[in-house]
């Protein structure tokens, strides 16, 4: 029996309707030309040193249909893989581990740079030297291992040792918010090793960075001039905080995150409205 023509009609309106909402939703979904969003680990994509959670993974993911995403962590990538998993690099556009000291873009290495190269032997073992000597006469609840970790582009300093356990990192660092015992050790090593040129950068619960001046984490805008509107997520986003520096850039549009899930709220609002 042949198909009434008002049945054919009605079918291929069907069609056409599907088509035209396929079609939208794709354009919604499309990303954002010239915009990026670019987020800090630590208390903005995760708890400090806690692994992310399946929900705020998806979250990412879902962001990423629309806006291109980075991330931008002081750790080298290691401990960035640790905290948001092994594919890091493959999951997001841009991985800039060590404040983009290294580089990836769409999972591919784009850039290094070496803090071995550029302050030469001498002058590392002279900070190292004194630095380890500080932290020897530094009376402070307890002490465990690694007070120094030297990364591609950076030094770490931890006075109570890297190799404490989550429930130590906790205590230094409530204990850390009364005694100051990072920014008092910073101000001295600032002033003892002026020459260097450095930047001491707190981060974290239990540590600091030390870099060259310049190579905080607006090192990684050198990766992103296609973009004109870069918007950066970051809890420790204060003046000596790890994340300053690019906050206030001209090239960024700062944003004070509080959690993960502060970092999610404000991204809907943003983006997925």
């Amino acid at each position: 029996m042949a198909e009434p023509k008002s049945l054919k009609i009605l079918n291929s309106f069907y069609k056409l309707c599907l088509f035209l909402l396929d079609k939208l939703l794709q354009n919604m979904a499309a990303k954002k030309p010239g915009l990026i969003a670019l987020f800090d680990v630590d208390g903005t994509l995760t708890a400090p040193r806690k692994v992310v959670t399946p929900e705020m993974l998806e979250f990412m993911r879902n962001l990423r249909e629309v806006v291109t995403v980075g991330i931008v962590g002081g750790s080298d990538l290691v401990k960035i893989s640790e905290q948001l998993g092994q594919r890091v690099i493959d999951d997001y556009d841009y991985v800039f581990s060590e404040n983009g000291l290294v580089a990836y873009k769409n999972g591919k290495l784009i850039g290094t740079q070496s803090l071995r190269s550029f302050l030469g032997e001498e002058k590392l073992k002279e900070f190292i030297n004194f630095t380890l000597h500080y932290i020897a006469d530094l009376d402070i609840p307890i002490k465990r291992g690694t007070f120094i970790e030297f990364r591609s582009g950076m030094l770490n300093v931890s006075p109570i040792g890297r190799n404490c356990s989550q429930e130590e990192r906790i205590e230094f660092e409530k204990y850390d918010k009364i005694h100051n015992i990072r920014s008092k050790m910073v101000s001295v090593l600032r002033e003892k090793f002026a020459h260097l040129n450095l930047t001491f950068s707190i981060g974290g619960q239990i540590s600091f960075d030390v870099f060259p001046q310049g190579w905080d984490k607006t090192y990684c805008l050198r990766y992103l001039e296609e973009f004109q509107e870069i918007h950066f997520f970051g809890d420790k986003t204060y003046k000596g905080g790890n994340d300053h520096e690019i906050y206030e850039s001209e090239r960024t549009v700062g944003h004070t995150v509080t959690s993960p899930e502060d970092t999610a709220e404000q991204c809907t609002t943003l983006f997925l409205s």
